[in-house]
């Protein structure tokens, strides 16, 4: 049933989101202690305000009342991914290169599972990440984790 939530969450938003120029970054459905969390990040063109996360979040409480697909009490929690924003889609990597990134793989990789650095190029089979002058190609299948990363 937990497996279930995330698609009906999407389904029930998206039509909202994409009226209103909005892109789902992720939902997430987890328990903390003992308690449940429905996280819905999303994102727009220069960024979402706190008004955003209101509308967001009024908008899908009702549509969660209406459907009732999740069976127990649960805190619903909509924000902005932040300035290290997961990159969790493929246009997500598309729309990171360039940019500097930080990168966990699943097993090590020239000795390394952490890469940060800029993306230089992704095409769906490979994640480029230079390190100093040094390139890392990174088999997209083998990354565990990846987002943008600030820079101090």
């Amino acid at each position: 049933m937990i497996s279930q939530i995330k698609p009906i969450v999407e389904s029930l938003l998206q039509p909202f989101l994409d009226e209103n120029s909005f892109e789902l970054v992720d939902v997430e459905y987890v328990k903390e202690g003992s308690n449940w969390f429905l996280r819905v990040y999303v994102d727009k063109e220069g960024g979402i305000d706190i008004d955003d996360c209101g509308r967001i979040s009024e908008f899908l409480s009702e549509k969660l009342d209406e459907n009732d697909p999740i069976p127990t009490a649960y805190f619903l929690e909509v924000s902005s991914p932040g300035a290290e924003r997961p990159l969790k889609k493929v246009q997500d990597y598309y729309k990171a290169v360039g940019q500097h990134v930080f990168v966990t793989t699943y097993e090590p990789l020239d000795g390394l599972k952490e890469f940060e650095g800029t993306l230089l190029s992704f095409d769906e089979q490979t994640v480029v990440v230079e390190i100093g002058k040094k390139k890392h190609e990174i088999p997209y299948n083998k990354v565990a984790s990846a987002r943008l990363a600030i820079v101090f």
